[in-house]
């Protein structure tokens, strides 16, 4: 058991005991001090100085850099150490753009709160020159870059390098001069990002935010020719609430169904669905892998920063990721294939949105791979955060609404597709799948806990097919599954498939997500609101879903036939000769 201490903040006694910071320690005593560079998921970095508190006998010091020590006397709001914020304060704006109105993070920004709770009326120190000010990068597919807004507090890279082992993003120049830029100045679009959105959601400013189809999507709402089809990934119900008040977790499908149709859309299904219908496929591949010998590990095709990440870096590997496309890219094209007929709606006519918690889902959509006649399969993708300002802007209750059912016949999904939204969940709900198909036998215990978790990145899960032992391996970060790429290449590798997320925790922090950088406790809480969804339902089992039974009866044949691969399954490109490796 961990020895508890004591020490003091304003006067009053407060136990400690394996905090790793001062802030720690604040927060953890329900009191709080202003911070831009500290998240508690990233390595503390110091640079904002705001987080800064009085500590009798060692003066003015940086609570997130500050280890906790017994006796310690800290004072939060001191007159030193409020002028030290208002000056900080001051002279990010004066360096900032400050066009809020017109701001993508505007009233959910740290730095326009933290100047409206100090009270900042005026700037003692003058503005940037307008010939100063840098251009805009949208070249990517997923993220607005505006170095404008950027307070140089370093979140980004920490999270780039110490979630995908990645350095996209880096300091440049020195002094006043110094900027966050893509390596070598480059834009965005012609690095190797990942587009994992990770960077925007530990941006405390506009400097780097989500780029959004909201606009596209509404005139495509409006349009009375076209008939608009939604679907929603399994993340996404258990974070919409908290942009409404709702705690984290809590389940929101039921409001999120009428929430979409009162903003027009026509159709509203669940990507749920395809959760289960990529199990069917990815469970039988998986298993002919295993009878052959072939292709070992099975790597999870589901993330689509991870699918690029092992493009650009490990083309070589290809052959081990599983053809499955994601369940969003497999449920578009079975939107596109059957809608028009089942509805009696002209393809034409016919729009696909998803809403997705990751911003790598915006890159997806617009790869050639996952077009038909020249027509993307998924027309539009919308985060999380873009749904709770569409739901916004049409003035909708959110917390009123009355709960609707989402639209059959592709709204049906077992416990095995909502846990999809959560690191391990991809494996268990294979696993569920697979050892019934493979043994013929009925799985008794559904719940395979060894494979969950948000805060450990990387766990192996020792299983037994009847008499067949299996490990799985489940990470998230690519940071992880570099490390379990170099295994395989020595190998060393004792697993036979590998899950990878590239969000920490999976999905349920994804880079479209409302933001839970401050607090690492969202994740786990996100988690938690999908396993429950998970042992509420009726079927566990995806294969047990009677809708893909019936799709598979009367369209599909069985799993893995030739109409699934041509409609379900996809290959992938080496894009490591791609022009940034000319760098």
């Amino acid at each position: 058991m961990t020895d508890k201490k004591t020490l003091f903040i304003d006067g009053k006694e407060v136990e400690f005991t394996d905090e790793p910071n001062l802030l720690e320690v604040i927060r953890k005593a329900g009191m709080n001090v202003p911070t831009f560079c500290y998240r508690p998921d990233l390595t503390s970095f110091g640079a904002c100085r705001m987080c800064v508190v009085e500590v009798e006998g060692r003066g003015i010091q940086s609570s997130c850099t500050m280890p906790p020590e017994a006796g310690l006397k800290i004072h939060l709001n001191t007159e030193k150490t409020r002028r030290i914020r208002k000056t900080v304060l001051e002279l990010l704006l004066a360096n900032h753009d400050k066009e809020c109105l017109t701001c993508e993070r505007s009233g959910d920004c740290e730095l326009q709160r933290y100047s409206e709770e100090y009270g900042i009326k005026k700037i003692r120190y003058a503005d940037k020159a307008p010939e100063e000010f840098l251009p805009i990068d949208d070249s990517s597919p997923s993220i607005i870059r505006d170095p404008n807004k950027c307070i140089l507090c370093g979140a980004c890279v920490r999270a780039c390098t110490e979630f995908q082992g990645h350095s996209v993003l880096g300091f440049a120049n020195r002094g006043s001069k110094t900027i966050i830029q893509p390596m070598n100045g480059r834009p965005l679009g012609q690095v190797d990002c990942v587009n994992c959105g990770q960077c925007a959601a530990v941006c405390p400013t506009g400097a780097l935010t989500i780029k959004s189809n909201i606009e596209d999507v509404w005139k495509e709402i409006t349009n009375p020719a076209k008939t608009v089809a939604v679907q929603m990934a399994p993340a996404t119900r258990v974070a919409l609430g908290e942009m409404f008040g709702l705690k984290p977790g809590v389940n929101t499908i039921r409001l999120m169904n009428s929430a979409l149709r009162k903003i027009g859309f026509n159709l509203v299904f669940d990507t749920n669905f395809s959760a289960d219908l990529t199990i069917m496929e990815e469970a039988t591949e998986f298993l002919e892998r295993l009878k052959s010998g072939k292709n070992l590990p099975l790597f999870t095709s589901c993330c689509p920063a991870w699918v690029k990440y092992l493009e650009d870096h490990h083309p070589e590997m290809l052959n081990h990721l599983s053809s499955c496309k994601s369940p969003m890219s497999m449920l578009s094209p079975v939107l596109v294939e059957l809608v028009p007929e089942h509805f009696n709606i002209p393809r034409e006519n016919l729009v696909v949105v998803a809403i997705m918690p990751c911003t790598a889902k915006k890159y997806e959509c617009k790869r050639s791979e996952l077009t038909h006649n020249g027509r993307p399969d998924t027309d539009y993708v919308l985060t999380t955060k873009e749904l709770g300002r569409m739901i916004r802007e049409a003035g909708i209750n959110f917390n009123t609404l009355e709960e609707e059912d989402n639209d059959s016949p592709f709204g049906e999904y077992s416990g095995a597709g909502t846990i999809f939204g959560a690191s391990g969940g991809v494996a268990e709900a294979a696993v569920r799948t697979a050892y019934e198909f493979a043994t013929g036998e009925v799985l008794q215990d559904v719940d395979m806990k060894q494979m969950r978790g948000t805060s450990n990145r990387c766990r192996d899960i020792e299983l037994d097919l009847k008499g067949t032992k299996l490990v799985v391996r489940v990470v998230s970060t690519l940071k992880e599954a570099e490390k379990a790429i170099q295994e395989i290449k020595s190998g060393k590798a004792q697993f036979q498939m590998l899950e990878v997320m590239a969000c920490p925790g999976g999905c349920i922090n994804g880079g479209g997500q409302p933001n839970s950088y401050d607090n690492s406790s969202i994740k786990a809480e996100r988690a938690a609101g999908l396993y429950k969804e998970d042992k509420e339902l009726p079927e566990r089992k995806s294969h047990m879903n009677p809708s893909i039974q019936k799709l598979y009866q009367e369209y599909l044949e069985h799993p893995n036939s030739h109409k699934a691969h041509e409609l379900l399954h996809t290959a992938y490109t080496d894009r490591f000769k791609n022009s940034y490796r000319d760098i």
